[in-house]
């Protein structure tokens, strides 16, 4: 009976030993067998009983964490879709814009003398939004290309710092551009190219100025601009544009 209650004592006190976190210092020496033992059970169950706390907060801290991580990649999710109809929206517009190069779909007199007739809304009296989804949605939705020129300026004007800036001197840099209007045209594309370095229309106005330069028999530095895009944007769509135009350019030289 006295080896298993010291052999029961040895256990415990190597279970004790090995809780990282210290305990109150109780007296062991004095007292029965029995008390020694049952202080030693008592400090045991306290440590177990502070282990467990503190995996139940990590388990509810680790919920925390997953939940939080769950949303970020909800609003990551949305926020790739928004860039996405971005992008398509900006690509049917060049579409859209390319097709006006044909004279066989330009605007006819007729149509244009019923768009002149029809009531416009001041942009002055819009807001920011507003105004630039006005100026956009002329091109995209009405076609009335030669209105959306003044309301890009007048937006221009009235909102200089906007976010949307870029995107107006591109689009008028375009209208422009269908226009054969090279000398304002290209004054918008640099604007952009200068002026705002992180566009996602940096690529293209470089590549309309390259285009500008070639159409105006200016090889070398329709070359420079052309290498300039391969070289800064190759992943973008304006390089496999670029490249046809290089080797024509340089077939020609």
């Amino acid at each position: 009976m006295i080896y298993r209650g010291l052999a029961v004592v040895s256990c415990l006190a190597i279970g004790a030993t090995a809780i990282a976190a210290p305990a109150p210092v109780s007296d062991l020496s004095a007292g029965s067998l029995e008390s020694r033992i049952a202080t030693l059970e008592r400090m045991v169950e306290a440590r177990s009983g502070a282990q467990h706390n503190i995996q139940r907060q990590l388990v509810m801290m680790q919920q925390e964490v997953n939940e939080l991580r769950g949303s970020v990649e909800e609003h990551s999710y949305k926020l790739e879709q928004i860039l996405q109809r971005q992008r398509e929206l900006y690509i049917e517009i060049d579409n859209r814009m390319q097709s006006l190069s044909s004279p066989a779909n330009m605007p006819s007199q007729a149509n244009a003398d019923d768009a002149a007739g029809t009531p416009e809304i001041s942009s002055s009296s819009l807001g920011e939004d507003d105004a630039y989804d006005r100026a956009v949605n002329l091109i995209l939705r009405e076609k009335r290309y030669d209105q959306a020129i003044p309301e890009f300026k007048a937006f221009l004007q009235q909102y200089p710092g906007s976010s949307y800036a870029a995107n107006a001197h591109y689009w008028l840099g375009q209208l422009l551009f269908n226009k054969q209007e090279w000398a304002e045209s290209s004054t918008h594309f640099e604007t952009v190219v200068s002026d705002y370095p992180g566009s996602n229309k940096r690529a293209d106005s470089l590549l309309k100025l390259g285009m500008i330069a070639q159409n105006q028999s200016n090889l070398a530095r329709a070359q420079q601009l052309f290498e300039q895009v391969i070289r800064d944007y190759p992943e973008s769509s304006a390089r496999k544009l670029a490249e046809p135009r290089l080797r024509a350019v340089k077939n020609n030289g």
